[in-house]
């Protein structure tokens, strides 16, 4: 983007399976070069970057760490998927278009089209358009849940998933109507920003299923968010057909109020 790198693919990072082996967006800065991505923190050294994460497919966990089990809480299993990278079917300056293949207990559950392109919108802030198809390659059935809908109230997170990173105060949380992590959390809204000491993650759904999923969203313990694909029950896929979402996310530096995220996202969204 007019010379500057902003994103790195990270395809097929060394990690052990406990920690959900699976291509990532790391690091991802602002125009300015200060990096809004975190990966493999202390607090959790599972959370990589800006990517896809699923604690919870038929049993198998893509998201890393422990799982959490009905009855018993978050428990150590060995039950942790990979998501392997297969190929790039396109790839430019401004993005590329990834094949990936998600695999457990020796065999492919989904095949993952990842889409991925930057778009610059001012001298101060640019887009990252994230698309992502799961199509499910089995002869089955496949469901798709989370802690939440295991047991564990506010905890629906899965999906595309950003981790930033943490500073000594927590990151101001809010949406086009809401202020603050109790108030936004799990809740639906066209988008849903996360202001550092000096960035903002506007974070919006692009697309109408995407704008259905209520936000998961931390700041106080940690800074991440994401939409969720289980919230308050499981999502079936029946075989052959896809979930489908798109977030697009501005990346922008100094704090932006909600004046300015709003119209940054028009521009992002609707171009």
């Amino acid at each position: 983007m007019a010379g500057r790198v902003v994103a790195r693919h990270r395809t097929r990072p060394e990690l052990p399976l406990r920690l959900g082996p699976r291509p990532f967006l790391h690091p991802v800065t602002t125009l300015a070069g200060t990096p809004v991505t975190e990966t493999g923190p202390a607090d959790h050294p599972h959370h990589l970057g800006a990517g896809v994460a699923v604690p919870d497919v038929e049993g198998h966990n893509f998201w890393g760490g422990r799982t959490f089990v009905r009855g018993h809480g978050s428990t150590e299993l060995d039950n942790h998927g990979v998501q392997r990278h297969t190929g790039c079917t396109r790839r430019g300056p401004a993005g590329f278009e990834a094949e990936l293949c998600w695999e457990a207990a020796g065999r492919a559950l989904l095949r993952e089209r990842r889409t991925v392109a930057a778009a610059e919108l001012a001298a101060h802030a640019w887009a990252l358009d994230f698309a992502f198809a799961l199509t499910n390659v089995t002869g089955g059935p496949l469901s798709i849940g989370s802690p939440a809908t295991n047991g564990r109230p506010g905890a629906a997170y899965g999906g595309f998933f950003w981790r930033a990173p943490k500073e000594a105060a927590a990151p101001r949380v809010f949406t086009p109507d809401g202020e603050g992590e109790a108030e936004v959390h799990g809740t639906r809204a066209d988008w849903l920003a996360l202001a550092g000491a000096d960035w903002t993650l506007v974070f919006a759904g692009a697309s109408e299923a995407t704008r259905r999923d209520p936000w998961f969203v931390r700041a106080a313990e940690y800074p991440g968010a994401g939409p969720s694909l289980a919230s308050a029950e499981r999502l079936t896929v029946p075989p052959g057909e896809s979930v489908v979402r798109r977030v697009v996310t501005v990346v922008a530096d100094g704090v932006l109020g909600r004046a300015e995220a709003a119209a940054l996202v028009r521009a992002a969204v609707h171009p």
